[in-house]
């Protein structure tokens, strides 16, 4: 271009675009110039190692290495033909894979007890008291640590368990079948808010309350479970997302319409009025019973996408209070891990940030399956659960379409005009985008045998992400 024609440009009207610094924009727009901000940031952050190895995978799917597209297609064609349905409920060592009665599953990636958090610590204290294995609290830590017990990630076991996580082998379980293909997930009911096992707490109460549901709740609830036949649990999932739920921490319209479904069987059994009445009373003050008919729903979707070659969806993700872990559906037996969070969150009267645990538990298997999190456009209540305004919920959610491979085509948000949740992580997108997974969760004390004292949203580490893509190229590129 020659000295005419640039001079030619600068006499006309300016309309320019400025990728980057806003601030380039800011002095055009002052000298009377129009400009339009595009945001934009290098792939990776600009990270060098990390553009190269972005290199390395546009070259694999140039020459035919890696069908990533493909293998995306098909995670995400499985995971949106998945049927989650509530089958039964059973006995954990009688139907949980490899269970038995010295084994301990907890939530998150694997950790060992010398590095588990002081919620895990209090729960696995509390389920050796419930199985009668130790009498005390101190009989218990003496066990735990003395290498006769056996500890594992629900996950390795088709199952999942919300903060702490932990199952034992006398504990009733939901199993909840994927009706399209006959894969299973495993998850205990849901205790209830404050001092409960899945927060750390272990106090007599909170093995009473096992003991009783066990003995009571679980039988009952099995039977109106066999007369009512089994239960859609993605068409309930779809409803509670009109109703305001989004299925992780917000769950007040799930068990309302959980409550509906068995009611008319229940009222129907053989069993004592006080007992009946007993199991109504308990659902009915314990909003987030349904929280863990979500988890073993959203489990069994996602599972049915482990051991695509070429897929870089990520089928788990969970933390332990120590770690923050996530596997891939083309890496299906690996673990990337990075540092619990710290979560931003609202505390409950008399608990600060300074009494919280670090990020914890398997329930961020609803985000990975396109709700939860993922969903907050569709639950603008739930900010007076977890912090921040209805905007953030919205903008939680549009973000979300970013990292995704695709929108749901059942689980839909009504504020949205009715658009699908975004649904699909893709862990390639992640690093791209520097865009995080948006989880909210509830926040345990970081001592053994306290509690719950609050709940609010968290980001994961990037590293666990970074490292998955890095293994990834590695093998497919």
């Amino acid at each position: 271009m020659n000295v005419q024609k640039i001079n030619d440009l600068f006499r006309g009207d300016i309309n320019a675009i400025n990728l980057g610094v806003e601030g380039f924009a800011d002095t055009l727009r002052q000298l009377g110039a129009r400009a339009t901000q595009v945001d934009w940031k290098p792939p990776a952050g600009g990270d060098v190692r990390l553009i190269g190895l972005f290199d390395r995978l546009e070259q694999g799917e140039a020459t035919g290495t890696v069908d990533r597209t493909a293998a995306n297609a098909e995670a995400i064609k499985r995971v949106l033909a998945g049927k989650p349905t509530l089958i039964d409920i059973g006995i954990a060592e009688d139907v949980v894979p490899g269970m038995h009665k010295k084994l301990i599953l907890h939530a998150g990636p694997p950790v060992t007890w010398e590095k588990m958090a002081g919620p895990l610590r209090g729960a696995v204290i509390g389920g050796l008291i419930y199985e009668g294995l130790a009498a005390t609290a101190e009989e218990a830590e003496t066990l735990a640590a003395s290498g006769e017990i056996q500890f594992d990630p629900c996950h390795h076991h088709d199952s999942v368990g919300p903060m702490a996580g932990v199952v034992t082998a006398s504990m009733p379980v939901w199993i909840m079948e994927n009706a399209t293909y006959g894969n299973k997930a495993y998850c205990t009911l849901n205790e209830g808010l404050g001092k409960v096992l899945r927060y750390g707490a272990n106090s007599t109460e909170v093995i009473d309350r096992l003991k009783w549901m066990a003995a009571e709740l679980a039988p009952i609830l099995r039977k109106a479970l066999h007369a009512h036949g089994p239960l859609d649990m993605k068409n309930l999932i779809a409803q509670v997302l009109q109703m305001g739920d989004e299925g992780h921490n917000r769950n007040r319209a799930g068990t309302s319409l959980f409550i509906r479904e068995m009611a008319p069987y229940l009222v129907t059994l053989d069993e004592d009025r006080e007992k009946l009445a007993r199991v109504f009373r308990f659902m009915n003050d314990n909003d987030h019973f349904f929280l863990n008919l979500t988890m073993p729903s959203a489990k069994c979707t996602v599972d049915a996408t482990i051991g695509i070659e070429g897929s870089s969806m990520i089928y788990a993700m969970a933390r332990n209070g120590t770690e923050f872990g996530i596997r891939i559906s083309g890496l299906p037996d690996q673990w990337f891990v990075g540092p619990a969070s710290v979560v931003d969150g609202l505390y409950l009267p008399g608990y600060t940030a300074d009494d919280a645990a670090l990020d914890i538990g398997d329930s961020v298997i609803t985000e990975t399956s396109g709700i939860g999190g993922f969903a907050m456009a569709a639950a603008p209540a739930i900010v007076k659960f977890v912090g921040g305004t209805p905007a953030d919920a919205m903008n939680f959610t549009r973000k979300m379409y970013e990292i995704t491979i695709a929108e749901n085509d059942t689980y839909q948000i009504p504020a949205m005009d009715f658009r699908g949740t975004p649904t699909g992580i893709d862990v390639v997108k992640v690093v791209e985008t520097g865009i995080l997974p948006a989880i909210n969760t509830g926040i345990a004390h970081k001592d053994p045998g306290v509690g719950m004292v609050g709940a609010g949203l968290v980001k994961p580490p990037e590293n666990c992400f970074q490292d998955a893509f890095a293994a990834y190229v590695e093998k497919y590129a």
